[in-house]
């Protein structure tokens, strides 16, 4: 049984994580090249906008901003899954390759499977999944002893190193392409939001409203899973099966959310560590603060990075690591 002020606490959190993303969301609404001020933001919204403003609005900036928010989301709850499933802190779907993989598999579907416009962007999800889960399984079964089970700290290396060869890998597809295509394949390693228009937001929606409740929903196997594999059986659980689901709810969440936002790596990891150290490691509690605290993180790089260096700006990407990783050579450093 969960305390009643633990409840309250989260409660708040939850409410201080909305308020932070409705400011951060009004910021990423009124800031940018072209101005579209402050007081304008509800007439527009409300249809009483001119072409220009409705122009801005809706078809720039404000599906880009819905799927900054649900990728960072994705990233963080898959992040979630990915350190309570192998009992490690240091876990993300960026940092163990399968960000990597999904990638991977999107500059093979772009380059050599032309498809129709239409159905591209809602194919490009299901290509990021699969050569994420190829990725993932891969990464698994070098990482797993029949004797001891799932290593966290050599599925940590071995992920870095499938997301180094992948990468490179990637760097040899791309030197024969043409170079509008090495363009967009460029600006998706450096962590870019890309998808920016409402059939991208669509592409991306479903995989959210299946994925996200079907995690919350095991969110006590996660609880039992971090006990330890004998206590998990103890208690009769079907081990492999859970984590067979787990893995493919995590793959899923960060395949779908990199399809549209590029290799964005770091979210998953700086997301659940913040939500834990607020709230505790109780799933049912951090998993929520930290679905929460990655969408306001992506979208406050986003923000941020958009809106320095105009009219380029920085890839969200970028801003997340240059956080990112002096926060993963902390972690490593108390590990």
């Amino acid at each position: 049984m969960i305390h009643p002020e633990t409840i309250k606490k989260q409660r708040l959190i939850i409410l201080i994580l909305f308020s932070l993303i409705i400011l951060t969301s009004v910021l990423n609404l009124v800031l940018g090249n072209s101005i579209l001020s402050l007081d304008r933001i509800l007439p527009v919204l409300m249809g009483e906008g001119n072409f220009n403003e409705n122009f801005i609005l809706f078809s720039i900036r404000l599906p880009r901003l819905i799927i900054t928010i649900l990728a960072g989301m994705a990233l963080a709850l898959s992040g979630s899954i990915l350190q309570e499933l192998t009992r490690n802190d240091l876990a993300d779907p960026g940092i163990i390759g399968i960000n990597s993989g999904a990638g991977f598999a999107v500059a093979l579907f772009f380059l050599y499977f032309p498809v129709e416009a239409g159905k591209f962007i809602f194919l490009l999800p299901l290509a990021a999944f699969a050569g994420a889960l190829v990725t993932a399984i891969l990464i698994y079964l070098f990482s797993y002893s029949s004797k001891t089970g799932l290593k966290p700290v050599k599925l940590i290396l071995v992920g870095v190193g499938f997301s180094t060869a992948l990468s490179g890998a990637m760097m040899v597809l791309i030197s024969s392409a043409d170079r509008a295509k090495v363009e967009f394949i460029s600006r998706w390693l450096a962590g870019d939001i890309w998808g920016t228009d409402w059939p991208f937001v669509l592409a991306l929606l479903p995989w959210i409203l299946i994925l996200l409740p079907s995690a919350f929903y095991k969110a006590n196997s996660l609880n039992i899973l971090a006990l330890g594999n004998e206590v998990s059986v103890g208690v009769g659980m079907k081990v492999k099966k859970e984590q067979g689901i787990l893995l493919l709810i995590a793959v899923g969440l960060a395949a779908a959310a990199v399809s549209v936002s590029g290799g964005i790596a770091f979210i998953g990891l700086m997301a659940p560590h913040i939500a834990k150290t607020l709230i505790g490691k109780r799933n049912q509690l951090f998993i929520p603060v930290a679905v929460l605290t990655g969408g306001w993180l992506l979208l406050a790089a986003d923000t941020v990075g958009r809106n320095i260096f105009q009219p380029e700006g920085i890839a969200a990407g970028i801003m997340v690591a240059v956080i990112g990783a002096p926060y993963f050579v902390y972690l490593i450093s108390n590990n």
